[in-house]
């Protein structure tokens, strides 16, 4: 593929992957309060389940004001690393599966930040338990200043649940659960990414191995 149809495929996957994690998170904040759930499909094991995180992937937290704004600076700058690498791998007419695997790391990244950077301004606060559901652009203002938001997770699949037998170590007798952390669009397409690139990485190297063999 050529340099310019590269680039298409990659602006491409960065807005549906933006648009999908955008609509998911603004339609869950605005129609559903903290911890509330229901089943995907009827399924126990797959449920939309609404938390908010300060802006690790999978639902995981970085504790503290100061935690969360230098994750959210943090973030900045390794996005502007991202998109200068992606430049060069379009450039270099590197594999399509090579583009779509940054792509979608970059437009995960981009994703959470948004939520990060915006949402605190443009969102109420959300409840717990009674009271009304967040608003967008509420008349008083948002629930926290730039860069201070909180990001919106949904995806619950706890496929798994049971007790580690009496024998097993450390854990013997608790209760486990897989797959525990709740998760959103954009952690998903970065995790994707991930798993392109290495799948990628290891069969150009495989194939350039093959060709100094023979």
């Amino acid at each position: 593929m050529t340099s310019k149809q590269l680039f298409y495929l990659s602006l491409v996957t960065i807005f549906a992957v933006l648009f999908i994690d955008q609509a998911s998170k603004i339609w869950v904040k605005t129609h559903m309060q903290l911890n509330e759930e229901f089943p995907i499909f009827g399924q126990s094991w797959a449920r939309i389940h609404f938390i908010e995180n300060d802006g690790m992937a999978f639902g995981l937290s970085f504790g503290g004001d100061y935690g969360k704004l230098f994750l959210s600076l943090f973030r900045i700058v390794a996005v502007s690393f991202l998109i200068y690498l992606l430049a060069q791998i379009i450039k270099s007419k590197e594999k399509p599966g090579i583009v779509v695997a940054f792509s979608l790391i970059l437009a995960g990244a981009v994703g959470n930040i948004i939520d990060s950077v915006f949402y605190g301004v443009i969102f109420s606060k959300s409840p717990f338990h009674g009271g009304e559901l967040a608003q967008l652009f509420p008349a008083e203002g948002g629930y926290a200043p730039w860069l201070m938001g909180w990001v919106v997770d949904m995806f619950y699949f706890p496929m798994v649940q049971g007790h580690f037998p009496s024998w097993f170590p450390i854990w013997a007798g608790e209760e486990f659960e897989f797959f525990r952390p709740i998760f959103n669009v954009a952690d998903s397409a970065i995790f994707i990414g991930i798993c392109i690139f290495l799948l990628f990485y290891r069969s150009f190297f495989s194939a350039e191995k093959a060709v100094k063999e023979s």
